[in-house]
């Protein structure tokens, strides 16, 4: 007979992360944004659009105060990089970004979910279901489980 399973309360290693984190969509994200990049330069229209997308993602919940500085910081690298692109700044922006969850393989190492709206899971299943329809797909892809 196998030994019976562990007190779960007498676990060592409980496997929890200290990262993870479920985050709102934008329309339930209410986190107050800098108002605007710092003033006594002229900053790109790129840089300024993807200031305002940074702080209005579901991301910009989990930032602190601190983190701002560093966002600054990034934004001055990107600014440099519409401005002349190089390889070498595509590489720290590349590796600064990681820090902020702005990519989804950033997003999925830092374990942050971002918490999807009944539309858009709506959306998304309808679109499987055309693309069975339309033989893109095996049509079994499109079932799904229902809880």
């Amino acid at each position: 007979m196998p030994p019976l399973p562990k007190d779960p309360a007498l676990r060592q290693r409980r496997n929890k992360t200290s990262t993870r984190a479920r985050l709102e969509t934008e329309e339930q994200s209410l986190v107050e944004a800098p108002p605007r990049l710092p003033y006594g330069r002229d900053w790109h229209k790129l840089t300024k659009a993807w200031w305002r997308d940074v702080w209005a993602s579901p991301m910009a919940g989990e930032y602190l105060s601190a983190d701002v500085h560093g966002l600054y910081m990034l934004a001055e690298l990107i600014d440099q990089f519409w401005k002349e692109p190089t390889q070498g700044l595509a590489a720290e922006i590349r590796l600064q970004r990681q820090c902020f969850g702005l990519t989804p393989i950033d997003r999925r190492r830092l374990q942050w979910e971002v918490a999807r709206s009944e539309v858009a899971t709506t959306r998304r299943d309808q679109r499987r279901v055309r693309s069975a329809q339309d033989g893109d797909m095996d049509p079994r892809e499109a079932l799904r489980v229902i809880k």
